[in-house]
């Protein structure tokens, strides 16, 4: 068993192994190559049908671009990324035109992922008319049960994306991305430009949904504490690596790896006498990726804490 799978029989829907992806970096007069950047490096996990699985860390550790090596937006230099038990790095044009109807992103901004000259209908039906969901006569029906499953009423479909506040906006956002009945939900800090309390409405729609369609999410992140409610399993991300990965009451009640331990330093704490309680500060930032041409990575192993949680041989740099 890998350490990013769990204790379980069932089958995963995304089996991520070995992935690396870094990106070139070019300069002199010749423009030749001067350094990478180690975006992943080695990153492995599994997302199970139903769950969800919370990949948290700073800005700038490669969250996000492990969601773009999975939908092969950015190019992995190796590893492997197996959707359904079939092989997406190197897989065909129709192939992988299938997988990302079944894959659908959220990201962060709302209002740069609408085109703001489309109406709230015609970015919900486009989708479902390029991918023939369903015939012209159906699409407005489907748009308005599209906006009833994120709680918005039928007359936005008329409406233009300035006309919604940033919560409404990632509602619709989220509808657009159900729009082609996906099996997985990319969210990629799809609450962290909204203030708090939109921020718990939008992660309880988001469970709401999973209860009632069954779907997987992974769900990117740099708050803890958003993590904490949302998540059946958390892998925390550190200078392109998986340093920790578990079952969420595992990672957040027994943190192994000290980066986990600063992170779960910065969530707010209710209690004052608990406020300073074995919580370690985050002062330090994150070391740069950019490494040399030449530059080989040493890959410690990840241990097994128990069947379901599992921390790397590593220490911060």
């Amino acid at each position: 068993m890998s350490a990013g799978s769990t204790a379980t029989d069932r089958r995963p829907l995304v089996e991520v192994r070995d992935l690396v992806t870094r990106f070139d970096l070019k300069g002199g007069i010749l423009g030749g190559i001067t350094g990478r950047v180690h975006a992943v490096e080695g990153v492995s996990f599994d997302i199970f049908p139903g769950e969800t699985l919370a990949l948290v860390g700073e800005s700038g550790c490669g969250k996000s671009t492990v969601a773009r090596s999975i939908m092969q937006l950015d190019k992995p230099l190796s590893g492997s990324i197996r959707y359904d038990g079939n092989e997406m790095i190197g897989a065909g044009r129709a192939t992988l035109a299938g997988f990302r109807r079944e894959v659908q992103m959220v990201f962060q901004d709302p209002f740069s992922s609408l085109n703001p000259r489309m109406t709230i209908g015609q970015a919900l039906t486009d989708p479902m008319r390029v991918h023939r969901i369903a015939r012209r006569s159906a699409l407005r029906e489907r748009a308005i049960a599209l906006l009833a499953k994120v709680q918005l009423p039928p007359d936005h479909l008329e409406r233009y994306p300035h006309a919604f506040s940033g919560g409404q906006r990632q509602r619709i956002c989220i509808a657009r991305a159900l729009a082609l009945d996906p099996r997985l939900l990319i969210a990629d800090e799809a609450v962290a430009s909204l203030d708090v309390t939109i921020q718990a409405q939008v992660i309880n729609l988001l469970m709401d949904l999973q209860r009632d369609m069954g779907i997987a999410i992974f769900f990117i992140s740099h708050d803890m504490a958003v993590v904490e409610r949302i998540a059946h399993r958390v892998a925390v991300m550190y200078l392109g690596e998986i340093v920790e990965i578990g079952d969420r009451r595992s990672v957040f009640g027994n943190p192994q790896h000290p980066y986990t331990r600063k992170l779960l330093a910065t969530v707010p704490v209710a209690d004052p006498a608990q406020r300073q309680v074995g919580r370690e500060p985050m002062s330090d930032e994150i070391p740069s990726a950019v490494r040399a041409v030449d530059f080989v990575p040493v890959r410690l192993p990840m241990n097994a804490v128990s069947p379901t949680h599992f921390v790397r041989e590593t220490s911060l740099a």
